[in-house]
């Protein structure tokens, strides 16, 4: 679906859902990198979203735009996650999903998030639906 996932391509944040204690939903919208068959979301394990990930690998995430019809567009997406852990991946694609953000990675700011990051939030989706008014 070539609309769908060029709009997932270009928008900047992404509505990740995950299942904390007690089976309670935790919501944090992130920056993210959509590659056309799996997202990529750069964290560090001591986040509530990667720690809620290790115990459940069920998520749900939604990327949409607009206020005002006919300008209103989204995407919710169903699916499993894994952590991605290992130093030398986690580096290559948290640059990535960076770049998309920073113009360049010399950025201070950019810098101290690539020093954070010590894993990937990795989404399979099994499910897509699509809204548009």
């Amino acid at each position: 679906m070539k609309k769908r996932d060029e709009f997932l391509k270009d928008q900047k944040i992404l509505r990740l859902a995950t299942v904390g204690k007690n089976k309670t939903p935790h919501i944090a919208p992130v920056w993210y990198r959509y590659s056309g068959k799996k997202f990529y979301i750069g964290t560090n394990t001591k986040t509530k979203k990667a720690q809620n990930v290790k115990k459940n690998n069920k998520v749900s995430c939604c990327v949409d735009v607009g206020v005002n019809a006919p300008n209103i567009y989204g995407v919710l997406v169903q699916g499993n996650a894994n952590l991605i852990t290992d130093n030398s991946k986690v580096k290559i694609i948290a640059k990535k999903i960076l770049s998309r953000y920073f113009k360049t990675l010399e950025n201070k700011s950019a810098k101290e998030l690539l020093d954070d990051t010590d894993c990937i939030i990795e989404i399979v989706p099994e499910k897509f639906t699509v809204w548009n008014y």
